[in-house]
């Protein structure tokens, strides 16, 4: 068998293709090409077919006959097999289909692999086609995770953690103890995925809303470290420290605040900071502003606040 095309020359072929039978006469080809591989089990040349099946599968052409292929990418014990595997899970996989409940075993003995970076990959995985069943299956292997001392899995983890409960929210229970703790992290995208998680949860369960109101404070305190901090080249957007930060954590503020008159005291004043110190005149101040006012809006806060507020709009 002639050795198989690599990705890029496949994708000068079809931008080369002059007409639309021009194009679907060389997908074909190549469609045949591929199963060919398949078909003769080439573990070589296995990762190249599927990256190649991917991209026919953006442009539209069927692809699913290579969701077994991906399967056994994801099994293989090389990462960049895994990491084409994986990827063609997330494209080609969906709860509708029987293939997707052979993924959770591989999922699970990857969840528990010794590389952050293969964690990383069946994270990113899990929280794309998570269904109910892998929900109720893999939600302590999440809850496990967010309890380790490495940010990177925290973070994804976390986001996985939104993704189930959506599915299951009666697992939201494992959650709460774990997130407690996220809510004080100094790493900001750890932070920033919990904030979306602890938002999710109350949005989900309007019970769970006072557990959380305790942890008014250290939201607070977060919010005022990110407008009175420095420059940070690391976490800065047009001036502004982690704008995408600042808007979690004043949503977040917002449910806990509303309709309680002790947690809106407490953050009248830092509302008041957001709303004075922002700078405007750019999209991203905009779009923090626009936050502030509706929180501003939607707690008890004080009427020199909202009149300030009306002014700054």
């Amino acid at each position: 068998m002639p050795i198989p095309l690599k990705l890029r020359d496949l994708i000068r072929a079809i931008r080369a293709a002059r007409t639309a039978a021009d194009e679907r006469t060389v997908i074909s080809k190549e469609c045949a090409q591929i199963r060919d591989t398949f078909r003769e089990e080439d573990n070589d040349f296995r990762a190249r077919a599927v990256a190649k099946l991917l991209y026919i599968h953006m442009l539209g052409y069927p692809a699913h006959f290579g969701q077994l292929e991906c399967l056994k990418l994801i099994a293989s014990p090389k990462f960049t097999d895994k990491r084409v595997g994986y990827l063609g899970a997330m494209m080609l996989l969906d709860e509708r289909q029987d293939v997707h409940l052979l993924v959770t075993n591989s999922l699970k003995n990857d969840l528990n692999h010794n590389s952050q970076f293969i964690i990383g990959l069946a994270l990113s995985t899990l929280g794309s086609i998570c269904s109910h069943e892998m929900s109720r299956d893999l939600a302590g292997e999440i809850e496990r995770l967010l309890k380790t001392s490495n940010s990177f899995t925290r973070k994804k983890a976390a986001l996985c953690a939104v993704r189930i409960i959506r599915k299951v929210p009666e697992l939201m229970e494992i959650f709460v103890p774990v997130t407690r703790s996220l809510l004080n992290e100094k790493n900001h995208g750890v932070l920033l995925t919990a904030t979306c998680l602890v938002t999710e949860m109350c949005e989900l369960n309007p019970e769970i809303v006072a557990h959380f109101r305790r942890h008014v404070s250290t939201l607070v305190k977060t919010l005022k470290n990110l407008i009175m901090s420095g420059y940070s080249p690391e976490h800065d957007v047009s001036g502004i420290s982690d704008p995408f930060l600042q808007i979690r954590v004043i949503r977040l503020l917002r449910i806990l605040g509303r309709n309680d008159d002790e947690a809106s005291d407490a953050m009248n004043d830092v509302l008041a900071q957001v709303a004075t110190n922002t700078e405007t005149s750019k999209n991203v101040g905009n779009a923090i502003l626009y936050e502030t006012v509706l929180a501003i809006m939607d707690i008890k806060s004080e009427s020199g606040l909202r009149v300030s507020d009306h002014k700054n709009i």
